[in-house]
C-alpha cells in the first residue's frame, strides 16, 4: 500500500512540476512554512538515511513529506518560490529513490529519479540535475546493462560541467562513469575516469558536498576502484585496492560491498578459506540490514561459486545467499 500511495504521488508530483507558475504575488501559509523548514528537514533525512542500518528506518518520515512537498506545490503562486520548490522536491525524490534501489525496486527508482532529473531542471540546478541522472545510470549498472548506463552518464557529465565547480558532482559522475566502462571490459577508459574522480582531493573537502543529495568527497575511491579491477578480471590491481577500502570506516552497506568483492576475489583464486572468510562476514551484515542491496551483490559472490561447491562450507554460503531477501 505504501508503495502504491508513493507511485500514486509521483504522478501528481510530476505533473505539478511541470506546471507553469500561477504569477501571483501572494504566498500561502503552507508554501511559507515549507519554504523556511524544508532544506534543513531534508538534511535531517538524508542524515538518518546514511546512518541507519536498515535504510528503511526512514520511509515513513520520507513519506510523509512527499504529502507536503506535493501540498506545497499546488499552493506556490510566484516562479520564485516554485523554482526552489521544484529544488527542493528533486531533493526528495532523489532520497525516495535511494530507499527504493536498495530494495531492489530498480523500476520505482528510476521513476523518482526521472522525477526528481524534470523537477532540478525546472528549478534550474544543473548539479541537483546532474546527480539525478547519475543515480539513475547506477540503477543500469547494478541491473548489469552497462552499455545503457553509458548515455546517462555522458548527459550527466555535460549537465554537471555548467554546475557549480567548487562542487565535487562532475568528479562522483566520473567515478560512476568508470563502473561503467569496467562493466563493458575497456580497462583504459576505465583508469582515465578515475583519474578524473581523483581530481576531486583538489576541491575544498568542507564545501564540495552537502551530505545529502551529493555525498561525494573521495572517500569511496578506493573500494570502487577495486570493485572496477575485479570487474575488469584484474584481480592483481583489485586486492590492493580493496584491502585499503576495508581499513577505513564505512558504512555497514559499503562495508559489506567490500566484504562481497573480497570474497570474489577469493573465488577468482579458487581460495575457499578467503571466500568463507569474507562472505560470513558480509552475511552477517545483511542479516542486520534487511538490505536488498547487499543481497544483490551476494548475488554476484553466488554466480563464482560453482567450481568451489565440493566443499561443504561453500554449498553451505550458498543456501544462505539464495535465502536472503532481495526486496526490502
Amino acid at each position: 500500500m505504501k508503495r502504491r500511495e508513493v507511485l500514486g504521488l509521483l504522478a501528481v508530483t510530476g505533473a505539478l512540476v511541470a506546471l507553469p507558475d500561477r504569477g501571483d504575488a501572494a504566498r500561502g501559509s503552507a508554501v511559507s512554512t515549507l519554504l523556511e523548514r524544508g532544506d534543513a528537514l531534508h538534511r535531517s533525512l538524508w542524515q538518518v538515511y546514511a546512518l541507519s542500518d536498515s535504510k528503511q528506518v526512514v520511509f515513513p518520515a520520507v513519506r510523509a513529506q512527499l504529502d507536503v512537498m506535493a501540498k506545497g506545490l499546488t499552493e506556490t503562486r510566484t516562479a520564485a518560490d516554485r523554482s526552489r520548490l521544484c529544488r527542493m522536491t528533486a531533493d526528495v525524490y532523489q532520497l525516495v529513490g535511494e530507499l527504493f534501489f536498495d530494495a531492489n525496486r530498480y523500476t520505482d527508482a528510476v521513476q523518482c529519479y526521472t522525477l526528481a532529473a524534470n523537477a532540478a531542471y525546472a528549478g534550474g540546478d544543473h548539479d541537483l540535475w546532474a546527480c539525478a541522472i547519475t543515480r539513475h545510470a547506477y540503477v543500469e549498472l547494478y541491473a548489469r546493462r552497462g552499455h545503457a548506463a553509458q548515455p546517462l552518464l555522458a548527459a550527466a557529465f555535460r549537465i554537471a560541467r555548467r554546475g557549480d565547480d567548487t562542487l565535487s558532482t562532475r568528479h562522483w559522475v566520473a567515478a560512476v562513469q568508470a563502473q561503467a566502462y569496467a562493466a563493458v571490459g575497456d580497462l583504459d577508459a576505465c583508469n582515465r575516469a578515475l583519474d578524473e574522480a581523483e581530481k576531486v582531493h583538489a576541491l575544498d573537502g568542507a564545501h564540495s558536498h552537502n551530505g545529502g543529495w551529493l555525498r561525494f568527497d573521495g572517500s569511496r575511491l578506493a573500494e570502487e576502484r577495486g570493485a572496477c579491477y575485479l570487474q575488469l578480471g584484474r584481480p592483481d590491481l583489485a586486492e590492493e585496492a580493496l584491502t585499503a577500502a576495508l581499513a577505513q570506516t564505512l558504512s555497514l552497506r559499503r562495508r559489506a560491498a567490500v566484504l562481497s568483492d573480497l570474497a570474489v576475489l577469493g573465488a577468482h583464486r579458487r581460495d575457499i578459506d578467503q571466500v568463507v572468510h569474507y562472505a560470513e562476514q558480509a552475511l552477517g551484515l545483511a542479516d542486520r540490514s534487511n538490505s536488498g542491496f547487499i543481497g544483490k551483490k551476494l548475488d554476484g559472490l553466488r554466480g563464482r561459486l560453482a567450481p568451489l561447491m565440493s566443499d561443504d562450507r561453500v554449498s553451505t554460503l550458498d543456501h544462505r545467499i539464495a535465502a536472503l531477501p532481495r526486496t526490502a
